[in-house]
């Protein structure tokens, strides 16, 4: 089992161009299932082979899943995850029926996004000082606001990435999939400010990221969440935020203001429309309540 599962990862890793990131989360979602099938098949998990699985121990899985009250989401991204491994062992010829197409995945929970409105993200994008590390903050939260981007876009983000003169940062997203997001003249002055103020000051090897921590290397997704926390408490903005709620807000105040759906789309870097229709149903909540609010009968 362990080398059908390096020779998944390898595929993963070489044929799919899938982040570490992801290469992670599906190690240990087949992991998670291993561990249940070696307890229920009585086997270590190298003595476990692929044709031992059956559609009943997979239904058996998804029952020791929902008894740990997971979300449905969490459970269909496992689920997903031994799909993406039986349909790779199916495909090299190492398994003769697939279990997992008798299997359906449960059905997910509707959940809007969570958003900053407005005047929230303006106090928190203005909150750091003139500081050396409050300059970089400030070009981090502009930057996040401006673009949408995922907090590990961020974090990755190499110089010969940014194009300050046009305006614009090009993204290397999920399956290094590279996409073009404009960035306005705030943003832009933010970053022009930490670039020749404070990152030269900063950096102390031949280090190619945009944002530094004081050690002068590339900052964390970790680090990131840590400055948004810091801010927020300093602003006294309630909400927990973190950088993914940073870019449900750049999606819904897009769309408020008359952005429409295939842009912002592409800007998210949506690879499926119906995942940025979500922010439809934002819009249309705010709508209602503007009506109910405005309406003389309502």
């Amino acid at each position: 089992m362990y080398n059908l599962l390096d020779n998944f990862i390898d595929y993963l890793k070489f044929q799919k161009n899938f982040s570490i990131h992801t290469i992670n989360a599906y190690q240990k979602d087949i992991f998670d299932g291993l561990d249940y099938f070696s307890l229920v098949l009585k086997k270590p998990i190298e003595r476990i082979d692929p044709s031992l699985i059956n559609g009943s121990l997979i239904r058996g899985f998804l029952a020791y899943l929902k008894q740990k009250e997971l979300s449905r989401a969490t459970v269909a991204r496992k689920l997903a995850s031994w799909r993406a491994f039986f349909r790779f062992l199916a495909n090299d010829r190492l398994l003769v029926s697939n279990p997992m197409l008798r299997v359906a995945n449960p059905k997910k929970e509707k959940k809007l996004p969570i958003f900053l409105y407005q005047e929230e993200t303006e106090k928190l994008v203005e909150a750091p000082d003139h500081s050396p590390l409050g300059i970089r903050d400030r070009a981090i939260l502009e930057l996040l606001y401006a673009s949408g981007i995922r907090v590990s876009e961020l974090v990755a983000l190499d110089l010969d990435q940014l194009d300050l003169i046009r305006g614009y940062i090009r993204v290397l997203g999920k399956g290094a999939k590279e996409r073009i997001v404009p960035i306005h003249d705030r943003s832009m002055a933010a970053i022009e400010e930490y670039l020749k103020t404070v990152r030269g000051s900063l950096v102390k090897k031949n280090c190619q990221a945009v944002f530094l921590n004081y050690q002068g290397s590339r900052l964390s997704d970790r680090s990131i969440r840590k400055i948004i926390d810091k801010y927020c408490q300093q602003e006294k903005i309630k909400l927990k935020v973190s950088p993914h709620k940073i870019r449900h807000s750049f999606a819904t105040h897009l769309l408020d203001n008359g952005a429409d759906l295939r842009t912002v789309q592409e800007l998210l870097g949506h690879v499926s429309l119906s995942s940025t229709q979500i922010y439809t149903h934002v819009t249309r909540q705010k709508l209602k309540k503007v009506y109910k609010m405005s309406h003389p009968r309502a």
